[in-house]
């Protein structure tokens, strides 16, 4: 989920779409939240581990 967030960030950023833009930064966030979540030994979305 990180990995497309910065993905649809690096695309927005280049075409100038702006909803590329908040999506990425809502799934980076997202999925930042899960790897802290996962790390911290909570199961996320069924699994021990989030990555």
């Amino acid at each position: 989920m990180i990995a497309l967030g910065i993905i649809l960030l690096i695309v927005g950023f280049v075409t100038g779409i702006s909803i590329l833009w908040t999506i990425g930064v809502i799934l980076v966030v997202i999925g930042a939240i899960f790897w802290i979540l996962g790390s911290m030994g909570h199961a996320v979305a069924g699994r021990r581990h989030y990555w």
